[in-house]
């Protein structure tokens, strides 16, 4: 019996038994394309080779570890492009995992602990996804441009001892930039670079990053980030521009970056970076536009003026990168991004402060909505026509009721239902006020679809708003139109791909999923979420209903465990606060499988 050591590789297509019984013929020839056009060639290439084709995947073996990663790498890319073209449910995802270990060689084929526990971990990869044993990423962690994250030790069907597993991040390894000293290296670095960027929209694109606060008075930092979210409120109402979402963007504040990378991160062209100076009654805003591709300024300027003219210095901010963008704009383009909100610069100082709190990830969100709320009471109270604020108010008594924070739901939503009317009938072209207004009233049984309606105005009116994406496939969910959630909640990710509240956005398309029957899709996607928050209650409810619709008992029960450990109150008869749907008969299927997974009576 010949033994040897080799990497092996493992792919297999996520779901597979529901596209085949959704579309046999059309899943069939779709597989073999990609076999024949992008598996194939691409282990071959990277000097891998087939040993063993499957229906639904493939084993294949390669003599180094480094090209075994650098592959499926490939792979996970080549099938994220060809998806792009694709309808959300006739999309071909893989699951990749790769082993090092002994195998025994038999003619051409391969077998033994080796190959068993590349499987293993496949079956452990997300879809679009690729997981590898300890010793793949100790061999590669220093030689390739991508860092890896530990997923602990996972206890595995037929493997004896629990496995060190590892999810490969594409993303640079945070030393990579350092090693130049290899020509060979840097030029593999570079090549991933450009491989894991993610792709420019088909229209111009920018990402407004987080000002420095100059004022030498840290409890100015809300007025600067104010001045921050207004500017990307006016930028992104320009129908032809593409804008980052402010979660996404605000994730670099604080921290020295490159433009480059940010581009690269954040799938954009144009990077904004400035300061804001608050002195007494005087506001001077300085801001530098940069090309993320190539790091060149395109224009640097300097706006100052009195507090009473802060709206104009904003305006005066937008219309210059507008300009700066697209020289021949139509002028009434750029008057369209204007924008005063409210004659109350007091008013206007506390909604500021209500977003600063909103947006305080720092914080549990619950301590956010709580300080925010009364702020954006008072912006209210000193400006009762002030729609954004009624919106924003709105949307924190539905956040209140929604996750059980305060003791009267049912006046909530009463209170919720009074502010949205009052933003959507105050701000009919102010697009934060519609989805919000509209999101408050869509949770009101008799306004779902007035709730719809106003949302979708609101992204008519400003289509980057990644937050009204986000709502709006929420709504869709509740109007029992999966594709229709999965479709926005996939753009309010494109919108804010470092959104630090993904695993919200990851749990509505696991929800989607859910109603469209799709349950290995619906349980993949909550455990994504899940990475992000483990005691996401949201996300382990559909997670152990997904896993008991499945058939996967064990794994239902177990989440199930998780979720009476963190909520031991919780049973059938108090779920009506925490189902997330509409339709009786999906209100029934997901009820009885929790109950299937152990929840009691």
């Amino acid at each position: 019996m010949e033994r040897k050591l080799a990497v092996i590789l493992a792919v297999d297509v996520a779901g597979y038994s529901a596209l085949m019984e959704a579309d046999e013929a059309g899943t069939f020839e779709r597989l073999r394309s990609r076999r024949r056009d992008l598996l194939e060639p691409e282990i071959s290439k990277h000097h891998g080779r087939i040993f063993k084709l499957m229906g639904d995947g493939l084993l294949a073996e390669f003599g180094s570890v480094v090209d075994a990663v650098e592959c499926a790498v490939t792979l996970q890319r080549g099938m994220m492009e060809r998806n792009t073209s694709v309808s959300e449910e006739n999309r071909i995802e893989i699951r990749i995992g790769i082993n090092l270990g002994e195998v025994i060689v038999e003619g051409d084929d391969r077998y033994g602990e080796g190959v068993n526990v590349a499987a293993r971990l496949q079956e452990l990869a997300d879809p679009g996804g690729i997981c590898v044993s300890s010793k793949v990423s100790k061999e590669v962690e220093k030689k390739l441009a991508f860092s890896f994250e530990s997923m602990g030790e996972q206890r595995v069907k037929n493997i004896t001892e629990p496995i060190a597993c590892y999810r490969v991040s594409l993303r640079l390894h945070p030393t990579e930039t350092l090693l130049s000293s290899n020509d060979r290296q840097a030029s593999k670095a570079a090549t991933t670079e450009e491989a894991i960027a993610l792709a420019l929209p088909d229209k111009p694109s920018i990402a407004v990053l987080p000002f420095q606060n100059m004022s030498g008075d840290p409890e100015q930092e809300y007025f600067t980030d104010g001045m921050v979210e207004e500017i990307i409120t006016a930028l992104s109402r320009i129908r032809w521009l593409f804008v980052i979402a402010r979660n996404s963007s605000f994730t670099y504040k604080g921290r020295a970056v490159d433009v480059k990378q940010v581009g690269r991160e954040l799938g954009v062209r144009y990077v904004l970076e400035g300061s804001v100076r608050k002195a007494g009654n005087r506001v001077r805003i300085t801001g530098q536009l940069v090309d993320a591709a190539t790091a060149a300024h395109l224009w640097a300027e300097r706006f100052e003026g009195s507090l009473e003219n802060v709206f104009d210095l904003q305006d005066q901010v937008t219309t210059s990168v507008i300009g700066a963008i697209a020289p021949k704009l139509q002028q009434a383009e750029i008057e369209r991004a204007k924008r005063k909100p409210t004659d109350s610069l007091d008013a206007y100082d506390y909604y500021l402060r209500g977003l600063a709190s909103f947006y305080t990830i720092a914080s549990t969100r619950k301590d956010a909505v709580s300080e925010a709320l009364p702020l954006f009471d008072r912006a209210i109270e000193l400006d009762p026509e002030f729609a954004s604020a009624h919106g924003m108010a709105a949307w924190c008594h539905v956040l209140r009721r929604d996750y059980g924070w305060a003791s009267d739901g049912a006046r909530e939503i009463a209170e919720a239902e009074r502010l949205g009317r009052r933003a959507a009938r105050l701000g009919k072209d102010d697009p934060i006020a519609l989805f919000t207004g509209g999101f408050a009233l869509a949770h009101v049984a008799d306004h779902l679809d007035v709730g719809a309606g106003l949302i979708d105005r609101a992204l008519a009116l400003d289509p980057n708003l990644s937050a009204a994406w986000l709502l709006s496939g929420w709504v869709r969910l509740w109007q029992g139109k999966p594709g229709a959630a999965i479709e926005h909640i996939e753009q309010a990710i494109r919108l804010s791909p470092q959104d630090p509240l993904m695993f919200i956005m990851q749990n509505g398309i696991a929800l989607a999923h859910f109603l469209a029957c799709r349950y290995d899709d619906a349980s993949a996607w909550s455990e994504r979420a899940l990475r992000s928050y483990p005691d996401f209650l949201p996300a382990l409810r559909v997670a152990a209903a997904s896993h008991a619709c499945a058939g996967r008992l064990f794994a239902a029960q177990k989440v199930m465990a998780r979720i009476r450990q963190i909520d031991p109150k919780l049973q059938v008869a108090n779920l009506a606060d925490v189902v997330p749907f509409r339709a009786d008969k999906d209100i029934a299927r997901f009820i009885e499988a929790l109950r299937l997974a152990g929840l009691p009576d």
